[in-house]
């Protein structure tokens, strides 16, 4: 291997912001084998480029990288921190070729959790485990063969070209025919099942869920195919790739991540029939399908475009729920979201769309609700011919702003300069606008009247929310509920036993939420929201009734054991944490609950899981040893929302010397990573 050598630097320094005028990165085809006992990856990779100038050296993003086994014809390769460089003579027009073994171990993006390995590559971070670039301009057409273990089920970009036993594994050969920006490469490896659905054109779904969870397939994927043809009928242009797989995975960093033709996303959108009702995947499912034309075919040059991707989903999503669940679920998701961005607003903190910098509230909510107000401006027709011809012209390339604003001037007449610094370049939130666009929508002018209402006296106001909880809808009766909240019950008992026999489940959810206190005169009303098909109703039910009624704890209970709930299981949870404060509840399975809730800080769970256990622990103090270990194995955890709370959690529990004491003793026991944390917060001082 031969090193830089000083004077090449002069060329290096201009190529680090202009290397796509110099060289196009054609195909990456990599053999790629983690390893999860090492937490490391390793491969051979070949990689075709062409010369767009004369140059002497070019190079790939490899962060922390070891190359070796180099095959290139007058061509040297040589490591630095993060980059691979090629140094040789390399001429214009001219096509090229370089292959070579690579091994990292990496800190980031790619991540071994329990059974799982998965990739996150989100803006530019694939160069952590797989050489690439991380400039989404050049966009290559990636080919991967992933070596896994034979039990284990391997998802990646494209075609599945063949599965082969090699060493004792199994080696996967996935095939992209067209380009695509490097942070989309990914892989995910498990114990997964799938199911195969079709669409209206033949292209091939397939929806991944674990092994053993059958009964979430359905519900957790439910409405795919129908959002799949919408999206394509919708858009215009049909579905860019050659198949769509959508698998999800433990301790995922966000909510999902459209990988070309093979999105990843969080396990905690698991959801059987009941939990639907309260969390469903609907919205995430259309998001990061709609990707897959904004972000995927189409490609923002840099972060002020970002928009063109997140706000193209968002917006494209909620069309894909109005389809779904109607118009006004979409009318009540845009009246949410602007209420989100005038508070901002409001507070001097609202953002340009166009600010590289701005905040994720902007990039999606304000960049739906711009293209929102432009399809109202130019109408339906025109918004879709420009989208249409928007994706059609710069397909596989890469677009700013401007490149779709053209798109639409060549379509309408209409005037869009106004709606163009309003909402592209104004900082502050367009209130009125949104709110005179709302007010198209004849549900949100009832909801108006009734909201209208929240400062009346409930005397003055009685017949209007009778009349909003006859046949309710769910956000007008939801609304009407919530002003009965702190009013006599002797005032509110026949509205609230008219929102009970509504039969709808969410206006019977938000009595639920809304009740603290329960007069024995409604008590058995009440307790019918135990059966109601929300997790979320159960809980909150169980709880106000544990609170209320205590002579009848040991028969809530029963009524609820061996519900789990959600994912993170909301239900099972606490129902163990009331039966363990229930006097005389079956004293001799006590140190079974407290055992079970201790055991589900340990990281054999994941971390939504792990954090419900915390925090119940926390309240009831039921430290011990094993879970102030679970604890410091949290605060080093990748996911940076548990990892914060659980620093946060340890930070208090340390004030304590006792506890400081016993972690002090058990310091060896710690992996190298948590000592280092715990060294931090000093306390071997």
């Amino acid at each position: 291997m031969k090193c830089i050598y000083p004077l090449l630097f002069l060329t290096v320094t201009s190529l680090f912001a202009q290397q796509t005028e110099t060289v196009d990165f054609l195909r990456i085809h990599a053999v790629v084998e983690p390893e999860p006992a090492t937490e490391s990856v390793s491969g051979i990779l070949e990689i075709t480029f062409k010369m767009l100038t004369e140059t002497d050296s070019i190079y790939l993003d490899a962060h922390k990288m070891q190359v070796r086994n180099v095959k290139a014809e007058n061509t040297s390769l040589s490591t630095t921190e993060d980059k691979i460089w090629m140094v040789g003579d390399f001429q214009k027009d001219n096509t090229y070729t370089a292959s070579f073994n690579f091994m990292a171990t990496p800190k980031q993006t790619l991540y071994f959790t329990r059974d799982q390995i998965w990739t996150q590559g989100q803006g530019k971070y694939t160069s952590h485990w797989l050489p690439s670039l991380d400039d989404m301009n050049d966009k290559i057409e990636f080919d991967l063969s992933i070596k896994a273990p034979i039990d284990k089920t391997v998802i990646s970009n494209g075609d599945l070209m063949g599965k082969n036993e090699f060493d004792g594994k199994r080696v996967w050969k996935y095939d992209m025919p067209n380009p695509m920006a490097s942070y989309l490469v990914a892989l995910a490896i498990g114990n997964f099942e799938k199911n195969v659905q079709n669409s209206k054109r033949d292209i091939l779904l397939e929806t991944y869920y674990p092994v053993g969870e059958d009964q979430k397939a359905e519900p957790t994927y439910r409405y795919t195919a129908e959002i799949f043809n919408f999206l394509e009928r919708e858009i215009g242009v049909d579905y860019p790739w050659q198949n769509y797989k959508q698998v999800p995975v433990r301790d995922f960093l966000y909510a999902g991540m459209e990988n070309t033709t093979a999105t990843i996303f969080s396990e905690a959108f698991l959801v059987d029939s009941i939990g639907f009702n309260d969390r469903n995947y609907v919205n995430v499912n259309a998001h990061e399908l709609a990707h897959q034309w904004f972000g995927n075919l189409v490609t923002e040059t840099e972060g002020t475009h970002h928009w063109l991707q997140e706000g193209f989903a968002t917006f494209y999503a909620l069309l894909a729920e109005q389809e779904i669940f109607g118009e006004d679920y979409y009318y009540w998701q845009l009246y949410n979201s602007a209420e989100q961005l005038k508070a901002l607003s409001d507070e001097g903190k609202g953002e340009k769309l166009v600010n590289p910098n701005a905040s994720s509230l902007t990039f999606y909510q304000k960049g739906a609700w711009a293209l929102h107000i432009l399809r109202e401006k130019i109408g339906v027709e025109a918004f879709r011919q420009s989208v249409k011809q928007y994706l059609e012209k710069y397909a596989f390339q890469n677009v700013t702003t401007e490149d779709f604003l053209e798109e639409v001037r060549s379509i309408t007449q209409e005037d869009i300069s106004q709606w163009e610094k309003d909402w592209l370049f104004q900082s502050a939130f367009q209130s009125e606008q949104a709110y005179q666009s709302l007010l198209k929508s004849p549900f949100m002018n009832r909801y108006f009247e009734i909201a209208a209402l929240r400062e009346t006296p409930l005397a003055e106001k009685k017949e209007q929310i009778q009349q909003a909880l006859t046949l309710p809808n769910d956000y007008i009766g939801q609304e009407a509920v919530q002003q009965l909240y702190g009013e006599p019950f002797s005032e509110t008992e026949p509205l609230l036993q008219q929102a009970m026999e509504s039969n709808n489940l969410y206006v019977r959810q938000t009595v639920a939420m809304i009740m603290e206190e329960i007069p024995v005169s409604f008590l058995q009303e009440y307790e019918t929201l135990l059966e109601d098909d929300s997790y979320l109703t159960k809980e909150i039910a169980l709880q106000t009734l544990w609170m209320n009624f205590t002579d009848k704890r040991k028969e809530y209970l029963d009524r609820l054991n061996g519900i789990i709930g959600f994912q993170d299981r909301n239900v099972e949870q606490l129902w163990l944490a009331l039966a363990l404060l229930t006097d005389g509840y079956s004293k001799l399975q006590k140190a079974t609950f407290k055992n079970r809730l201790q055991g589900f800080t340990s990281s054999v769970y994941s971390f939504e899981v792990r954090q419900k256990a915390f925090e119940y622990i926390n309240q009831l103090q039921l430290y011990n040893d094993e879970v102030i270990g679970n604890l410091i194995n949290a605060a080093v955890h990748h996911n940076w929302r548990f990892r914060t709370f659980a620093r946060d959690l340890l930070t208090e529990i340390l004030k304590n010397p006792g506890t400081k004491n016993a972690v002090y003793k058990n310091f060896d026991s710690f992996s190298e990573e948590e000592k280092a944390y715990l060294n931090r917060l000093n306390v071997k001082g």
